[in-house]
């Protein structure tokens, strides 16, 4: 009887621990500058679900070791097989990681682990470039002038004039990027002939792109630096595009 009682007790620990355990599925692993689907080596990536951390722990300066981001934050770990993500934030229903730049497109067996307590193991794909522009507020990307203050509806874009366009999911880099760290200076897209920006559409020239790649002392955080063409519409819609894959549809670029 003691020996049935141990077992039923076991039992009923593991299915607690099992009922608290990381919930997620691989349809709320998204890209997280756009939160669609969409993810490729050294893309910020978010994860929406219940029971991932039991604290809201954001990255610090103090958590970074010689300029590489961390791979356990709160005691939350998430891992692509045998490769553990960086980690911007955990929180009980989203993580914010950086997937490692090392990592080749394809389909890896994902999971996220809390104090050793595994949710469920998803596939996810990685594609070589997933791009997608920053948005805010919604409908509108994130861009500044030269001088850093954002592009807005009280501070426009103007025709011929240059602005940065901030994105994630833009691949690799020339040189190639190491896994986690901190770039220290800037580095253009190794796919650059397959890199394009689109205004209503149209492709802009080539030479109008002075500058794509990261965004030095930003891990995933990629910089598109742009001189707008002389007739530029008003509030146009702007993509990015990359080796056929483009950003989502439906952000306008403010400008009069």
């Amino acid at each position: 009887m003691k020996t049935l009682l141990a077992a039923l007790a076991l039992a009923g620990c593991l299915c607690a621990q099992q009922a608290n355990a990381p919930n997620y599925t691989a349809a709320g692993i998204v890209n997280g500058a756009s939160f669609a689907p969409g993810l490729s080596p050294n893309t910020i990536v978010s994860i929406f679900g219940t029971n991932l951390s039991w604290d809201t722990v954001a990255l610090q300066a103090s958590d970074l070791a010689a300029g590489v981001m961390p791979t356990s934050l709160g005691n939350v770990e998430v891992y692509f097989e045998g490769w553990p993500a960086y980690l911007y934030y955990v929180s009980p229903t989203q993580i914010n990681l950086l997937v490692p730049s090392s990592l080749i497109p394809g389909t890896f067996q994902f999971w996220v682990a809390r104090q050793g307590t595994s949710g469920p193991i998803v596939s996810v794909t990685l594609q070589s470039a997933a791009p997608a522009l920053f948005e805010y507020p919604a409908g509108t990307a994130i861009a500044t002038h030269p001088d850093g203050s954002l592009v807005s509806s009280s501070s426009p874009a103007a025709g011929g004039g240059i602005v940065t366009l901030w994105a994630t999911g833009l691949g690799n880099t020339d040189p190639s990027l190491e896994d986690g760290v901190l770039p220290a200076a800037a580095q253009w897209l190794s796919q650059l002939t397959q890199f394009e920006v689109q205004i209503n559409g149209a492709a802009l020239d080539p030479t109008a792109i002075l500058y794509a790649g990261v965004a030095p002392g930003f891990a995933g955080l990629y910089q598109v630096n742009v001189q707008l063409p002389a007739q530029l519409p008003a509030n146009p819609e702007i993509r990015l595009g990359l080796a056929g894959a483009m950003s989502p549809a439906g952000l306008i670029l403010p400008a009069n």
